[in-house]
């Protein structure tokens, strides 16, 4: 009968085991699943503050007509448009132009 009793409650210990072990898998794989959804908030809470940010400055028109003139080259009637173009590496180095012409026809 004693052995009965300690068989009895070796079965029940390792069913509880096992199935303790489960649980802790489960909880491991939640953890998991919440840790990526926090990172996924976080992200989208920061476009969100970005994009919000953007709004906010597009609601003046002056920023608005600011980004259409210099992305877009708009002009309003009236209003002269003066692109300038950067100078060539050697210009900007003091060379003369037509010092590198020479150099590379020379033979």
């Amino acid at each position: 009968m004693r052995w009965g009793k300690i068989l009895v409650i070796l079965v029940l210990a390792a069913i509880m085991g096992i199935g303790l072990y489960g649980l802790n898998q489960k909880k491991a794989a939640w953890t998991k699943q919440v840790q990526a959804l926090t990172q996924t908030a976080d992200k989208l809470s920061q476009e969100n503050r970005s994009l919000q940010a953007s709004l906010d400055y597009f609601k003046d028109p002056q920023n608005l007509l600011k980004e259409l003139k210099s992305q877009f080259n708009y002009r309003e009637a009236g209003e002269n448009l003066i692109i300038i173009v950067p100078a060539s590496p050697e210009l900007q180095r003091g060379e003369p132009e037509s010092s590198t012409t020479a150099s590379s026809t020379a033979p």
